[in-house]
Order: C-alpha cells, then sequence, then structure tokens
C-alpha cells in the first residue's frame, strides 16, 4: 500500500467518523472551534496525521506555519527516505528545543507585529528552569514544549490552553506534584495543594477572578524562581500596592529591605496566603515578639482597634436593615456606611505601617459613622412602634362600632318579630 492508498484511507475514516457522529455532537465542535480542514496533499499526513491534527488547532497554523519549519524534510514527499531529506531534525531534544522556539520568539522583528515579547528565551537562561537545562543538562528540566505542548499550542486566553490562567497550576503540577521527582530537590510536592485553598486561589478558581495571581504572578512564566528574601514584599506589591506602600513606611518594611525579616511572609503564608483575622492579630505578632515587650503591646492595641472597628461596621450594616424594615429611604444611610467601609479597609493598610494614631483616627470614623446609624434605626424603630400605638384606639373604636351595629341590627331583627 503506497502513501497515497494511506492518505485516502485516513480521509474516509475521517469522513465517516464524522458522518455518524451525533448532530449535537457534530454542531457543538463546530461552534466551539472552526479547526481547519487537513490538506491530503500534505506528505507529512501519511504518518503523522494526529500531530498535524493538532497542530492547526493551535495559533502557528494561523500564520502560516508548517512542518517542515521545525522539522525540516520535504513535505511535498509521500515515501520515505524522500519525505526526511534536507534539513529533517526529527523530534528535537530539550535543549533544542530552546534554540528552535527562540529562532523566531528571541527576533524583535517578527514578534512585534503581533505585541508579543522577544525575551523569552534569555528570561529562560535566568531561571533555575534555565539553569538546571542550559548550563548543567539536566534533563529533568522543563523545556518549551513541557508547558506550551509541541503541536497544539494555543493562545493564552483560551480557555483551553496550557497557559490559560486556571489551567497554569495544573501544567505546573505536572512536575512540582511529581513526589519521586521533587524528592531528589528536596522540594514539597503540596504547593498546588497549598495554594488552591489559599485566599489567592479561592479567587482564581471559586470566584473566576482573573486579577488573582496564579504559580507566574509570583514566580515569574519564563524566567520562574523563588523571590528571596529581600524581593518578597517587592513581589506581593505589585498586585497590594497601598499595603506594599504602608509596609515600607513602617519598622517591618525596613527589617526587610535589610533582610532581617522575609517580608510579607513574616506574618503571612505563602502558597497558603491567608488574610489574618482581626481577632489573630496580637498572635500573628506573638511569633517574633515576647510577651510584655513594647512591639506585643502594640500588637495587643492595634487588635483592639480592627475588632471594634470591625464590630461597628457589622452594626451599621444591621442598622441599615433595620431602617429599610422601617420603611425609611436608605440611600443616604447605604452612602455613609461606604464612606465607613472606606476607612475600615485603610485600617487594614495603617496596620501595615504600624502607624496607631492613623489606625485610631480611622477606628473612629467607623465608629461615629456606626453610632449616626444606628441612632437613625432606633428612631425609626420608636417612630414605626408609636405608629402602632397610635392605631390603637382607632382599631378600638372600629371593633366598638361593629359590635353596636350587630346589637343595632339585632335589636331590629327582633323588633321585626312582634306582633
Amino acid at each position: 500500500m503506497n502513501a497515497r492508498t494511506v492518505l485516502g484511507t485516513i480521509a474516509l475514516a475521517v469522513a465517516t467518523a464524522w458522518s455518524a457522529a451525533p448532530s449535537g455532537v457534530v454542531r457543538a465542535a463546530t461552534i466551539q472551534s472552526v479547526e481547519p480542514q487537513l490538506d491530503t496533499a500534505y506528505g507529512c499526513l501519511a504518518c503523522h496525521a494526529d500531530k498535524r491534527t493538532s497542530f492547526v488547532q493551535g495559533v502557528h497554523a494561523e500564520r502560516g506555519i508548517q512542518c517542515r519549519d521545525c522539522h525540516g524534510g520535504d513535505p511535498t514527499a509521500f515515501e520515505l527516505p524522500a519525505a526526511h531529506r534536507g534539513r529533517f531534525i526529527g523530534a528535537p531534544g530539550k535543549v533544542a528545543t530552546v534554540a528552535l522556539c527562540g529562532s523566531c520568539h528571541s527576533d524583535p522583528n517578527r514578534m512585534r507585529q503581533y505585541g508579543l515579547p522577544s525575551g523569552q528565551v534569555a528570561e529562560f537562561r535566568t531561571s533555575e528552569h534555565g539553569r538546571l537545562l542550559l548550563a548543567n543538562g539536566n534533563l529533568d528540566a522543563p523545556t518549551c514544549t513541557s508547558c506550551h505542548d509541541a503541536h497544539k499550542i494555543l493562545r493564552p486566553d483560551d480557555a483551553r490552553s496550557t497557559v490559560y490562567p486556571t489551567n497554569i497550576p495544573a501544567t505546573c503540577a505536572q512536575c512540582h506534584e511529581n513526589k519521586l521527582l521533587m524528592a531528589k530537590y528536596g522540594l514539597r510536592t503540596d504547593q498546588i495543594e497549598q495554594f488552591r485553598r489559599s485566599a489567592h486561589g479561592v479567587a482564581l478558581f471559586r470566584e473566576q477572578n482573573f486579577a488573582a495571581p496564579t504559580c507566574m504572578g509570583c514566580h515569574g512564566s519564563h524566567s520562574a524562581l523563588p523571590p528571596t528574601v529581600t524581593e518578597i514584599a517587592n513581589v506581593c506589591s505589585r498586585c497590594h500596592a497601598l499595603v506594599g506602600q504602608a509596609f515600607n513606611r513602617g519598622p517591618h518594611g525596613r527589617a526587610a529591605h535589610a533582610a532581617k525579616l522575609a517580608g510579607c511572609l513574616g506574618c503571612h503564608q505563602n502558597h497558603d496566603t491567608e488574610r489574618v483575622p482581626d481577632d489573630r492579630i496580637a498572635s500573628a505578632c506573638a511569633r517574633c515578639h515576647a510577651a510584655g515587650t513594647r512591639a506585643s503591646t502594640l500588637g495587643t492595641q492595634i487588635q483592639q482597634r480592627a475588632v471594634q472597628a470591625s464590630q461597628d461596621l457589622q452594626a451599621a450594616e444591621r442598622a441599615i436593615g433595620n431602617l429599610a424594615l422601617a420603611g425609611r429611604q436608605t440611600g443616604d444611610a447605604r452612602f455613609r456606611y461606604q464612606t465607613a467601609l472606606t476607612a475600615y479597609q485603610q485600617i487594614a493598610q495603617a496596620q501595615h505601617s504600624l502607624d496607631f494614631e492613623e489606625m485610631e483616627d480611622l477606628t473612629r470614623r467607623v465608629r461615629s459613622i456606626s453610632r449616626d446609624l444606628r441612632g437613625m434605626a432606633e428612631v425609626a424603630e420608636e417612630q414605626r412602634w408609636e405608629h402602632k400605638l397610635l392605631l390603637v384606639p382607632v382599631w378600638f373604636l372600629a371593633l366598638a362600632s361593629l359590635v353596636l351595629a350587630w346589637f343595632a341590627l339585632r335589636h331590629l331583627e327582633g323588633g321585626g318579630e312582634r306582633p
């Protein structure tokens, strides 16, 4: 059987499978993606139909790239060895793959038209992955196709892509949850599990908030490295800008810059990132500061103010609910509540700078608004009861009128029965 016969058989099998598929499946596949038809005059299909099918779904096929651009060979030939003549390199190894991808992706003239950066290979060389692979020849390290696939390379904003935000942790987990592989380098394998239950993971997976960081948000993508002690606060500040500014103003910021404190990790976890609850601030301080010290006392005072502000904010929210139950307009009250909420959120920033005076001012602001709203709710509740009490005599008179009318009716009925 020659190559043309093989191609004809493949095309017939594909057509038969397509026509035999349920109509609903066909329509769904058509809606999801309109895939280019396989070119049966393309010689590579004779042996590599599966890889070609994957490739034509990716972004490279959209740009006219063909098998020979990466693998060499002669796609016009349908038989071996003619198909592999010329610059045929077959399947490149991990090191060769970096050079192959870089032959296009490191060229600014090629990449600028697509709005793509051209420094990925240079960044990769600085990463732990790149140093292991390129400097040490360690084939345990990933190469470009370890994260992006070799043939079905999709856009990052395609939900099927391995580098789509919600897919990135699973992509990293291919290696970093491999216990045998990670044991060789003394690395833990529970980071992805921790991330999924963290504040960042909940925001990403449950709330679909793509502003939340993935693995590459903190470690980088091509230049993947764990941030050093002096870099951690800078990494977190890329998202938490105002908190970062407050942190840098305070004593903890100075300690972090001097490498005496691991930045934000002094109070928060890295992969299992959490928000320290208001009622646990003092215990977080106690990890480093002994009881009775000035720093420990300050931590207790900060906790007291934060807890008080939280309680005042909750009371203000309940007051608005009571106003609504009383039938009052709540537009102004809700506007004032938002002012209190903003002040409460600023308390979280102020506590990172350990500026107790600023915290005091913000706490008083929340308390003042909460007191006013509670007062409005109490007045509305009193007026509602007064209104109900005023209705008592009205109901009494109405009931008395009904009773008198009933007696009058009975009297008339009784009088009507006399001769």
